[in-house]
């Protein structure tokens, strides 16, 4: 973990920050309230909370990615230093910072997570098929295998499971067959070089038609997960949220995904169960048509949202 404010990144890119006025209607903040933002990206939606808890208030966001707290500081600088604390730290990594910086705990904590527009339109970062370049995927760049490392060093079988249980592709198995084939002839280094492969695969068994989503958007969607660690992260934080949040205190959680959304919808039953969260939203908060005209990327987001009771930790 490292706890500081990050290094100098790339310039603002236009990013637009998805249900905004959702987690500000249900997280309701205050001023004097201190939020733990556990992926700040660009700052979208501390610039909309950050207005709500000043005076007095305290703003902690926290981001693997560097280059995104550059922006992010950038953006937030207008609120001051007191308010606003950036930190290069995984979420998971949420009690050591708390610690480092003498918390106990907060009243509000917010997360959205997996990849923003901004990475998706670096080339260099390899998140996107539909851009040419390096096989990275990495949101921390200073340490970690890359997608290339693990397309080019894991079995058939290894990468079949990736596929499989981080996207639910249904074509794993032939997809992870191609990709070793193909691998026998060189490295596959490039994100062009992997959708390549994946695209033979899937044509090649009839699996894919016109109007379906891009054969590779899984295998992207399952790589940039494994090399992100992203479902067993988001896993330790809200199994832990609730030791850091006040009585009263809420958590949301904006994800992408069935598997993302899965794991916050079991964690929050699980502590409704249990005593320790009243459920909010008994079903994900979901774009409106307007939103999802304006900001494509919020077309897949769901919002849950849980008040921590004062029950057992």
């Amino acid at each position: 973990m490292k706890v500081g404010l990050g290094v100098a990144g790339p310039a603002q890119h236009e990013h637009q920050p998805v249900l905004v006025s959702h987690v500000l209607q249900l997280l309701a903040p205050a001023p004097g309230q201190v939020v733990l933002d556990g992926t700040v990206g660009l700052g979208g939606h501390a610039a909309a909370l950050l207005p709500r808890i000043l005076p007095g208030g305290r703003y902690v966001g926290l981001d693997v990615d560097a280059e995104m707290l550059a922006v992010a500081r950038g953006r937030l600088a207008e609120f001051g230093l007191g308010a606003v604390e950036l930190h290069a730290a995984s979420f998971a990594e949420y009690p050591e910072v708390l610690a480092h910086l003498g918390l106990r705990e907060v009243d509000l904590m917010l997360l959205d997570v997996g990849v923003n527009s901004a990475q998706l339109a670096d080339a260099s970062r390899g998140f996107s098929f539909d851009r040419d370049g390096a096989l990275d995927m990495r949101f921390d760049r200073s340490h970690g295998s890359t997608a290339a490392d693990l397309v080019n060093g894991l079995s058939e079988r290894e990468l079949s499971d990736i596929f499989y249980f981080n996207a639910q592709e249904p074509a794993s198995r032939k997809i992870a067959r191609r990709i070793c084939q193909v691998r026998h002839s060189g490295r596959i280094t490039t994100t062009s070089g992997l959708a390549r492969a994946v695209e033979s695969a899937v044509m090649a068994a009839g699996l894919w038609h016109p109007g379906k989503i891009h054969p590779a958007t899984r295998v992207f969607q399952a790589l940039r997960i494994a090399v992100n660690g992203e479902l067993d992260n988001l896993r330790r934080f809200v199994s832990r949220a609730a030791e850091h949040l006040r009585p009263g205190g809420k958590l949301a959680v904006i994800s992408f995904h069935s598997l993302e959304d899965g794991i916050v919808k079991q964690a929050i039953r699980a502590g409704k169960t249990a005593g320790v969260w009243e459920e909010l939203t008994k079903r994900p908060v979901v774009a409106d048509p307007d939103e999802r005209t304006r900001n494509p990327r919020s077309r897949s987001a769901k919002l849950r949202v849980a008040r921590r009771l004062p029950g057992p930790g």
